[in-house]
């Protein structure tokens, strides 16, 4: 009973304690709730990200590489699953990314992408490969002219391909394409059906590999590369080395120039820049681990992995997941002019320090003056050998120069308060030697009432001095 008899007194007791919360204190507290709420509800760590990455042909490298990086990704972070689609090539990639059906895409660097596309990575150089029939009298590019080409009209090759063409004045009307895929254009070429296939894939790519080696298909240079880069600055300048497919006899027989163009992994700026981040982390710095997942023949594209340029010829800004990792090691700007600000800093206070020395030396300045100016008028009390009307002359002097001084800033209103409490002190005291001399019969009584005056009027003109003052 005493129990419950006392749990009810607690209970009627308890609303009452809410009556001294500080209101601003309940406030804080809910909105710490919130956040606190609003964190574990939406900043998960290990929430599941789901990822679809389109990567072109499946025999293809970029498809090959992309798979690597879906499980290497997925191993060491497996909130991130990435699933990897094959497609029709660049185009379709950047078409698919544009859309949202994909957040990441690999990409020739020379395709122009959409306005949502952020570059994250440069995975591999892809070179321009022309291949042709082996007793073809074709032996540069515009000797193409009116041949059939072993090439598929979608995709980024397709529109490399064209871009060549133009350089050298030739139009998609001067050539017969044959193949819906590469797989196609390929057979197409093993039967004899076709003159030349055109690829952009990486050097030792397993199908140019095979048309060269078992079809004895010759690779041809690609000239004036340079002159091409003015209009397409994602072209650079490369060499298909001697022996680079066949070393005995060696295939190609001599370097033959080229043109090489990034393939690089976009993603969508819609993506969580912290997903961005683990995966660029993962291409920099798990290479090795990508290697041993790769074919043997592939392996060595994870060397080229690398930062994109922010000067190349893309025209895709980084996506700000990748950006961050990439300039994880930058010092920031304090850190990169800690001696400069260090500086500043030490003269900012060395002047901070001067300024309040010198108003400390002001402020002390005023107070020597009026406490002089006091000093004087105390003195006056207990002169004997002046007459009260020097005395009183003496006084009045010394109260014009504190109000000049008030005016001129020389004293502080503080001290010409004080000042005027020794003066009032001063002048009653002299009025009382007055008062004592004209009971001796030493003074008229007329002096008494013009000193009366005079000292009501000094008293109203030093409130009249303090008012204003007080009043700027």
């Amino acid at each position: 009973m005493k129990i419950g008899k006392a749990f009810g007194t607690y209970r009627k007791k308890l609303p009452h304690l809410f009556v001294y919360i500080d209101p601003w204190a309940v406030l804080i507290f809910l909105g710490g709730l919130s956040i606190v709420l609003f964190a574990a509800t939406t900043v998960n760590p290990k929430k599941e990200h789901k990822l679809t990455l389109v990567a072109g042909n499946k025999t293809g490298e970029s498809y090959i590489f992309s798979k690597a990086l879906e499980k290497v990704v997925e191993e060491h972070h497996p909130e991130i699953k990435i699933d990897v689609k094959e497609t029709g090539g660049t185009s379709k990639n950047i078409e698919m990314l544009e859309q949202g059906q994909a957040q990441l895409a690999t990409a020739q660097a020379d395709v122009p992408a959409g306005s949502s596309a952020r570059i994250v990575s440069v995975l591999y150089q892809d070179a321009f490969q022309l291949v042709v029939r082996p007793k073809s009298n074709i032996s540069q590019f515009v000797d193409l002219k009116g041949k059939r080409i072993g090439l598929p009209t979608t995709g980024g090759q397709y529109r490399s391909f064209l871009k060549i063409a133009e350089h050298y004045g030739l139009r998609a009307q001067d050539f017969q394409f044959i193949g819906e895929n590469d797989q196609e254009a390929d057979q197409a070429f093993r039967l004899n059906q076709v003159s030349a296939v055109f690829r952009v894939r990486a050097l030792g790519n397993k199908s140019i590999s095979e048309l060269v080696q078992q079809y004895q298909g010759r690779l041809l240079p690609i000239a004036q590369v340079e002159a091409m880069t003015i209009k397409y600055p994602a072209f650079e300048p490369a060499t298909i080395p001697i022996g680079a497919y066949k070393g005995n006899p060696p295939v190609p027989a001599n370097n033959l120039a080229t043109v090489v163009i990034p393939r690089t992994l976009l993603a969508s700026e819609e993506v969580d820049n912290r997903i961005i981040h683990k995966i660029t982390a993962i291409l920099d710095e798990h290479r090795q681990e990508l290697a041993k997942v790769l074919p043997t023949v592939y392996k060595p594209l994870v060397v080229s992995v690398s930062r994109p340029s922010t000067q190349g010829g893309t025209g895709v800004p980084i996506h700000l997941g990748a950006l961050a990792f990439y300039e994880r090691e930058q010092p920031s700007y304090v850190q990169e002019n800690a001696d400069f600000l260090a500086l500043i800093l030490t003269v900012a206070l060395l002047i901070a320090s001067g300024v309040r020395q010198l108003k400390v030396w002001i402020e002390q300045s005023k107070k020597d003056t009026a406490d002089e100016l006091i000093s004087s008028a105390i003195k006056l009390m207990n002169v004997q050998d002046k007459d009260l009307e020097q005395k009183q002359q003496e006084l009045d002097k010394l109260f014009g120069k504190a109000a000049s001084d008030l005016v001129e800033e020389k004293i502080s209103q503080e001290s010409f308060r004080t000042f005027n409490e020794a003066y009032k002190t001063v002048r009653e005291v002299i009025e009382h030697q007055r008062i004592i001399a004209i009971g001796q019969g030493l003074r008229p009584e007329n002096k008494q009432i013009d000193n009366a005056k005079d000292l009501r009027k000094s008293l109203a003109m030093s409130e009249s001095l303090l008012n204003n003052r007080e009043g700027r």
